[in-house]
């Protein structure tokens, strides 16, 4: 079997999957409400935020999926929380990418 090589790097993959997270307004409400406790209910976020709950899990599920959340089931409410590692990783990631490449004088 050929292994196709990778066009893209982890880091640049990493890199679109946290910044595809990110690109939602709802999506960064939710972190903002995360990033200032310990966790939440999803009956919580749903109170805070002026969307229906199968939006809310929606974007939930995204958040989770690019691994910047992670939540905790127990029935019959789901509890999500920042996923600590994974937001470093991300923070230093798109730090590094704003900082890393120098513009050009002539642009």
């Amino acid at each position: 079997m050929i292994k196709e090589k990778a066009i893209f790097s982890q880091r640049q993959e990493l890199i679109s999957s946290f910044s595809n997270a990110l690109a939602n307004p709802v999506r960064v409400a939710i972190l903002d409400l995360l990033a200032n406790q310990s966790c939440c209910y999803h009956g919580d976020l749903s109170e805070e935020l002026p969307i229906a709950n199968s939006t809310l899990s929606q974007h939930l599920k995204v958040l989770k999926e690019a691994g910047l959340i992670q939540g905790e089931i127990h029935p019959p409410k789901t509890k999500y929380c920042i996923h600590r590692e994974n937001w470093g990783l991300a923070k230093g990631l798109l730090m590094s990418f704003f900082d890393t490449p120098k513009l050009a004088k002539d642009c």
